[in-house]
């Protein structure tokens, strides 16, 4: 079975729609820098992941496939301990390119990371 990057860092996904997508990822040493709290990629991945799956609801149908092209994370407080939620909405839904907001909450719901993401929609890429 093969194993995708969002299992490396414990990706739960808890629903996913084209309007909204929730996760969870359970903070453990694996995902955190050597100063105790979750490393800075773990968020950035979070946002580029949901993203991209919103993205991928909305156009599979058409036989399209959603690439991460832009990811603007801000970091606002630590977390150490627990989970963290995200919470991915869409701003734009474009023909060619969407963008989503990703907020991304302690167990307290206090903001920790916020995310802006662009990703692009595409064929997929030719057998060879």
């Amino acid at each position: 079975m093969e194993q995708f990057f969002d299992a490396l860092y414990g990706l739960e996904l808890i629903s996913a729609t084209s309007e909204e997508v929730q996760a969870t990822v359970e903070v453990r040493d694996a995902v955190k820098q050597p100063f105790g709290v979750v490393h800075g990629g773990v968020y950035c991945s979070i946002a580029e992941s949901l993203a991209s799956i919103g993205t991928w609801v909305g156009v599979r149908e058409e036989g399209k496939i959603a690439l991460g092209i832009s990811n603007q994370t801000s970091f606002l407080r630590p977390i150490s301990a627990g989970l963290i939620h995200a919470q991915a909405k869409p701003v734009h839904s474009g023909r060619s390119t969407w963008v989503w907001d990703v907020e991304m909450r302690d167990d307290e719901a206090r903001l920790c990371a916020v995310s802006r993401m662009t990703i692009a929609v595409r064929k997929p890429p030719q057998a060879e």
